[in-house]
């Protein structure tokens, strides 16, 4: 499918040597706290500034995030009526305060969808700033696992944390509104009625003809306000989980202390039920040409790059491939030293696949086996696509 790309040197890092990446741990130690401070004033100058009140559609083309409905929902309110003194009347009495209810608990869901948008957009400035911050130092190049984006890291796990706790918000927001939307259609059902009860005045009629005419305008705003938080909803979820893969991504550069690039995932064709783009098992791969070999002769050479490149390229080109990944041990040296050649190979085959999946590669996509060979004067890790 392509040519072999020889990735010269050696493995994988320690995990042990390298701090964690997660919201749920500290970012630093005081000492790397007192490194950040400084680094904050110019890494995250973006993040500063003012939040609007509704994301603009500018703003969501350059970040990617999805704009946020802007509407606010006011219900008209309520005419009031006459006392009649029938029967009818003291029915549109009373519909007409189960309409005062219903627009009452609409103001209150409106003000609610309000504040959680103006938390999303102040939540999603913060996120954006922290991540721009952080893809520019790798992109210049840094130091491995530099403590000052591992700090800005978990600073922006967080942020997304809370963005995702506001779209929770918004989802409960939802469940209310369609309570709304139930008690809206029984008012409909209800004035239609009350207009086949005897006994009625022309007033009486007058007034239903009113009441009715508003509560279909509430029935429209309330359908309404239920689709734009729905899609609101569905829109900033899908992106969330976007941006989860992405800090994947990222904290593979921070390990690495480089960009890698935009998430393999981008780029491959998640399979349903099984498809051809799940590994069943390691195939056969002898006699073929691998993609990708890297031999482990020295420690610590960065392979993680020229990896990212070569399976970026092959996804493009076949977006359903799935990938074997080779452990490679010399067969020279005897019994024992061919068995601990191979158990570091193996170690390293893992290090390789972990480093995938951390580019975004889904680990269904990759099968692993090992195999000696007479000519390999070292470990080696081969890469082949199928």
């Amino acid at each position: 499918m392509a040519g072999a790309v020889l990735v010269t040197g050696a493995c994988s890092f320690d995990e042990d040597l390298w701090p964690s990446l997660s919201a749920s741990d500290p970012a630093a130690q005081p000492a790397q706290q007192a490194e950040a401070a400084p680094a904050q004033g110019t890494e995250t100058a973006a993040a500063s500034g003012a939040a609007p009140a509704v994301q603009s559609a500018a703003q969501a083309q350059t970040t990617g995030q999805p704009a946020l409905g802007s509407t606010s929902f006011e219900p008209a309110g309520v005419t009031p009526g006459t006392t009649t003194g029938t029967f009818v009347g003291k029915k549109v009495e009373e519909l007409r305060d189960e309409l005062r209810k219903l627009q009452s608990s609409i103001m209150q869901h409106n003000d609610q969808l309000q504040g959680v948008r103006s938390r999303i957009v102040e939540n999603s400035q913060k996120y954006h700033g922290t991540v721009a911050a952080v893809k520019s130092r790798l992109q210049v190049g840094t130091t491995r696992g530099n403590p000052v984006l591992v700090q800005q890291f978990n600073t922006a796990q967080q942020d997304l944390n809370r963005l995702s706790q506001d779209v929770g918000e918004m989802n409960k927001l939802s469940t209310g509104v369609a309570s709304d939307s139930t008690l809206a259609s029984f008012l409909t059902e209800s004035v239609r009625a009350a207009f086949k009860v005897s006994g009625a005045v022309d007033e009486d009629h007058r007034q239903l003809a009113i009441l009715e005419d508003e509560v279909d305008r509430t029935v429209v705003l309330i359908d309404r306000l239920h689709r734009e938080v729905t899609e609101d909803v569905r829109r900033q979820s899908s992106w969330i989980g976007a941006e989860q893969r992405n800090l994947v991504q990222i904290s593979a550069g921070i390990r690495q202390g480089e960009s890698l690039g935009a998430s393999l995932l981008d780029a491959a064709v998640t399979g349903r039920g099984g498809g051809a783009n799940q590994v069943a098992g390691p195939a056969n791969t002898q006699g073929r040409r691998p993609l990708v070999v890297i031999r482990f002769d020295r420690p610590n050479v960065p392979y993680q790059q020229a990896l990212y490149s070569a399976v970026s390229r092959a996804l493009e080109s076949h977006p359903t491939a799935v990938f074997d990944l080779v452990a490679v041990a010399p067969s020279a040296g005897g019994t024992a030293r061919v068995a601990i050649n191979t158990n570091k190979a193996k170690r390293h085959a893992e290090d390789v696949k972990r480093s995938l999946v951390e580019m975004g590669l889904p680990p269904t996509r990759v099968a692993v086996s090992s195999r000696t060979m007479g000519a390999a004067k070292t470990n080696e890790v081969h890469l082949y696509v199928r």
